[in-house]
């Protein structure tokens, strides 16, 4: 039905180096399909880890039947072939009775021109009919990595009954530490499910700006609890957010995102940090003001829910968010569409000058 073929994947040569490399692949058998990228984000926040060699796989084994990282063996080595998990491809071939043919679907296959996919083990959605095609690359795990935090509000809430994921934020006051991609559809999350404020909370006035860009109070970090707390009073030594996502892989961010509770609150952590933290001080208003911290993240949703919210619900859910903000967060959070092939100097540079952006995409296909 289709040849052999080329197909180009980027991956991590040395820390500090990208590189990209190529390998053949047949074509698909009986029940697979074929798809050719059209773009793949860059998922900074965990792919940055495997650039600058601080990803704990690098140093450490993941036993998963243990749930412990063992430090005698590392389970990743350079070169690391593959990264990435936010692609949007169009299906060139298919052997799937499910599959159509020039369909376009977000899928979680890594930085490359194409993949072959099976339907028994790739996830796939179908981008929403009017929604910019590169918006894809939020369906199948970026999204669902924030609606997941959410849903673990909603649980805080609603116990093992959660109908909807606005059971955690609906005419609630929250805030959001961090003005980067999770952060920023945590927010819009939030908001599309009806919390009654949310403030962004970021210490880089360019993340704030684009945080402003998409309608919302935009902090910086020092100083946050306090303004926080003027602002919102429930009574009587009880001033604060009622919730507060962390999205920031800082431990001063997580620490002010304690400060700025209310008593009993709940922070939910969406953050993968890579090393220490010592900015949190766990006797101070994590233990006076009683509060809880939750981590949240897309392997795990809470317990006793996985037989109502897998990742194709929270999936769906994403899908409905894009096309309700998906004009917005085209125009202010994609900020850098790149050639595919201009992908490893362009990291480099990133990483070299640290200069701002929200998300980057790289272009394969059309």
């Amino acid at each position: 039905m289709t040849d052999w073929r080329q197909v180009r994947a980027l991956g991590v040569e040395a820390p500090g180096r990208m590189y990209l490399h190529d390998y053949w692949e047949g074509p698909p058998d009986p029940g697979r399909y074929r798809v050719n990228t059209l773009y793949t984000g860059f998922s900074a926040g965990t792919e940055l880890t495997f650039v600058k060699g601080t990803n704990p796989y690098l140093r450490s084994r993941w036993d998963a039947e243990a749930g412990l990282f063992r430090p005698e063996e590392p389970s990743a080595s350079f070169p690391v072939p593959f990264l990435g998990y936010m692609e949007v491809g169009r299906v060139s071939a298919s052997e799937a009775p499910s599959i159509v043919e020039g369909a376009v679907l977000g899928m979680t296959y890594g930085h490359k021109t194409g993949h072959t996919a099976d339907p028994a083990q790739d996830f796939a959605l179908a981008v929403p009919s009017g929604v910019d095609p590169v918006l894809g690359i939020y369906l199948a795990q970026m999204g669902p990595i924030c609606a997941n935090g959410l849903l673990h509000a909603a649980q805080d809430m609603a116990g093992a009954d959660v109908r909807s994921l606005d059971e955690g934020v609906r005419g609630r006051r929250l805030l959001v530490f961090g003005g980067g991609v999770v952060g920023l559809l945590t927010a819009l999350f939030a908001r599309w499910c009806g919390a009654s404020e949310v403030i962004v909370v970021d210490p880089a006035p360019e993340r704030r700006r684009t945080a402003e860009a998409l309608g919302f109070v935009a902090l910086q970090e020092e100083g946050a609890a306090a303004e926080v707390k003027r602002r919102w009073t429930n009574g009587a030594g009880d001033r604060g957010a009622d919730l507060a996502f962390q999205c920031r892989a800082a431990g001063s961010a997580l620490h002010e995102a304690l400060r700025a509770l209310r008593p009993q609150g709940t922070v939910v952590d969406l953050a993968f940090y890579q090393g220490g933290a010592d900015a949190v001080r766990l006797g101070e208003e994590f233990h006076h003001n009683g509060l809880s911290l939750r981590c949240a993240q897309i392997g795990r949703v809470p317990r006793g829910l996985a037989w109502a919210w897998d990742r194709r619900r929270l999936a769906a859910a994403t899908a409905e968010l894009l096309v309700a903000e998906g004009e917005a967060i085209r125009e202010h959070m994609i900020t850098d569409v790149v050639p595919f092939d201009d992908a490893p100097p362009f990291v480099a540079e990133l990483v070299e000058r640290r200069r701002p952006f929200v998300q980057v995409v790289f272009r394969v296909g059309e």
